[in-house]
């Protein structure tokens, strides 16, 4: 079982406010995906004491899904929680992707008695009596943005349900969910090389006073420093048919990693420390989500609170890997059609 690499000191980070709906969280949170689902076999006990040494570190914001292992995710976060204050940690859900027992994708279901029904299911496998931020995983095409919005809202009049967030949609989408309910934040993907939502998203979030929530800071490991080029993939792992993984998008992207390798080492950083604080440099109104599975990659995304990047860093940065520099979409083409936030 591994060990972290560098001890973690307790309660060592800070807190902020996310959006302006009242939900503070720390400035880093932890994405429990992986530990079930999408990166291939991951240990159960090593994720159940990374979740703790997350916490024990102060991370409070934990990110899961409904669909994330068919709801063993969940399960594992009840679990990782037993005996612990649940009013100290802020508990974020995705819901609405459907999938088949084979573990396949059939699509998504926002409409209204759908997200309240999934809202049930979630509180029993989490044995809570809320959740602090309730959202969307994905835009549904068959349903207003609107009536997806108006069901949580109901669930937060309820007690159920304590903030209402977004995930991977455009400006239009934001604004009229905000028409309809205060939204605490938008999780998107960001990161060195996805850079998307700078040009219009970002600028409408902040507008509407939403935060962030950036999941893939570290682009699923390709910006971790430890990717080499022919790594085999596990069969369950969807980096085996993700683009920025395969051929010569690969070695071109490596190339980028190899860049920032040079200026992470000039500054005692590791590659995924320079990259992590890259993200949270972006704005207090952004928190970098990290999907570490092991404790020794927890310590490691932990030790980008001690990075300070300077303007002259910044730039550095930037020249090593310019913004659309990366090659290769984020996602597949099937799953590029799902997200609003690249219409």
């Amino acid at each position: 079982m591994a060990t972290p690499t560098t001890p973690v000191t307790p309660a060592t980070t800070p807190r902020t406010a996310l959006g302006r709906t009242g939900l503070t969280t720390s400035v880093l949170g932890l994405g429990l995906m992986g530990m079930s689902d999408m990166y291939g076999p991951a240990d159960e006990a090593e994720s159940i004491a990374t979740v703790h040494a997350a916490l024990d570190a102060g991370i409070t914001l934990l990110d899961t899904g409904d669909f994330y292992g068919m709801g063993h995710n969940e399960l594992l976060l009840h679990e990782a929680l037993r005996g612990r204050d649940r009013d100290r940690v802020e508990i974020s859900v995705k819901f609405g992707a459907q999938r088949g027992p084979d573990g396949s994708w059939l699509g998504y279901d926002t409409r209204p008695a759908a997200t309240k029904s999934a809202l049930a299911y979630t509180l029993r496998r989490l044995r809570t009596d809320h959740i602090d931020v309730y959202r969307p995983a994905r835009l549904d095409p068959n349903v207003p943005i609107e009536e997806t919005v108006g069901a949580i809202a109901d669930l937060v009049q309820a007690g159920y349900v304590r903030h209402i967030g977004l995930s991977e949609v455009g400006p239009e989408t934001l604004r009229r969910a905000a028409a309809v309910h205060p939204i605490s934040d938008l999780q998107i993907e960001y990161s060195l090389i996805s850079r998307s939502l700078e040009a219009e998203i970002l600028p409408t979030a902040r507008e509407l006073g939403i935060g962030i929530t950036a999941y893939g800071v570290l682009s699923r490991g390709l910006l971790s420093g430890h990717w080499q080029s022919g790594l085999e993939i596990d069969r369950s792992d969807f980096r085996g048919h993700s683009p920025r993984f395969q051929g010569d998008n690969l070695t071109h992207n490596l190339r980028l990693v190899e860049a920032l390798r040079a200026i992470a080492e000039a500054k005692g950083a590791t590659v995924a420390q320079v990259a992590i604080a890259w993200v949270a440099s972006r704005g207090a109104d952004v928190v970098p989500l990290v999907g570490a599975r092991r404790r020794d990659r927890l310590a490691e995304a932990l030790g980008s609170l001690r990075v300070e990047l300077s303007g002259a860093d910044l730039t550095a940065i930037e020249a090593a890997v310019p913004a659309g520099s990366a090659a290769g979409d984020r996602y597949a083409a099937a799953q590029m059609a799902h997200l609003d936030s690249e219409r």
